[in-house]
């Protein structure tokens, strides 16, 4: 089997440019991006515009036909299935759009492998969402699933589904459930860490829809992209049909931490952030136990919290005309 041509939807989100840059940096893979806008700034920004052997397609896997036809002609065998919405206030804004990409849109996925009857790995980009709220120290992949509100449960459901078709379909399927990613390339400036860091650069205070008292796990993108790719070359050498793994860190703070630790990082001092509170749909505290990916993969975060936010905050700085308007 051809285990060179890699598919990537979601390629030019924070994960996804991550992953795609680890895997050129190999150069054995052929990676096809598919994505619905083929932004040519966001290309630049991502710095992916002239990696060889990296193809952008335009095109929505929430469109089975585009999915089947991409699959098929270039002869993928490796899917890394990112794409989605990703942001709980987008989804409580708008939960059939959310739905739609994120359960219909993976269906696509396997339902195209199912149909092509190919042995295509795939791997599924959970959250530590699709857990619900939190019973005990920390989640383990043997909990159940039991999202509440609009994204979490469509991080369930899809997480799910992809199970299911790997236990009655016979696919074969890795599924990772991660913590909350940080680090260069993340554009949507709704997100905590990108809006933070540009409010902090431009002296400004940053707006929390929460109290700031939520708790999650920070993990650095780098560390993320790597757990992907060792899953992938488990599941290439292994007969094993279902792999599911937690990918969390150390860091696990309240948003007002981290908020704190970003602006004196920024600004030699904090600058309080404006308090909201208006989210009441979200999960109070969270918390990966990734015991399991230590002893299958030898996957550990290895990144420094620190650095890793230096690093973060210097490429924000570097690329802030990007960003120009951008802020509310």
């Amino acid at each position: 089997m051809n285990n060179k041509n890699i598919l990537v939807t979601g390629g030019l989100g924070i994960l996804g440019s991550a992953l795609v840059k680890k895997l050129n940096q190999k150069k054995i893979y052929n990676i096809f991006i598919l994505d619905r806008s083929k932004n040519i700034k966001k290309i630049k920004v991502l710095e992916l515009g002239n990696l060889k052997k990296v193809n952008i397609i335009k095109g929505n896997f929430n469109d089975y036909k585009t999915v089947f036809k991409v699959i098929k002609n270039k002869n993928i065998s490796t899917i890394f299935h990112l794409g989605a919405i990703t942001q709980v206030i987008d989804a409580y804004k708008s939960p059939m759009e959310t739905f739609n990409s994120n359960i219909i849109g993976t269906i696509n996925i396997l339902e195209s492998i199912r149909n092509l009857k190919k042995k295509i790995n795939l791997i599924f980009s959970s959250s530590d969402k699709a857990y619900g709220s939190l019973v005990g120290n920390s989640y383990l992949e043997n909990h159940q699933l039991k999202g509440n509100f609009p994204y979490d449960v469509s991080k369930s459901a899809s997480d799910l589904i992809v199970q299911s078709y790997v236990k009655t379909y016979n696919l074969k399927a890795g599924i990772i459930r991660s913590g909350n990613i940080y680090g260069p390339g993340d554009l949507n400036m709704d997100r905590l860490v990108p809006h933070v860091i540009i409010s902090s650069i431009l002296k400004k205070r940053s707006i929390l829809r929460s109290n700031g008292k939520l708790i999650r796990d920070y993990i650095y993108v780098d560390d993320v992209a790597n757990a992907y790719f060792m899953l992938m070359k488990k599941m290439i050498n292994s007969k094993e049909r279902l792999r599911i793994y937690n990918v969390g860190s150390k860091e696990n703070l309240t948003v007002k931490n981290f908020v704190k630790l970003i602006t004196i990082m920024i600004n030699k001092k904090e600058i309080y952030p404006i308090i909201k509170n208006n989210s009441k749909i979200e999960i109070y505290k969270q918390k990966l136990n990734y015991i399991k990916i230590k002893r299958d993969l030898k996957w550990a975060p290895k990144s420094n919290f620190k650095k890793s936010l230096k690093n973060t905050i210097e490429w924000y700085k570097k690329n802030i005309d990007f960003f120009n308007g951008k802020l509310n």
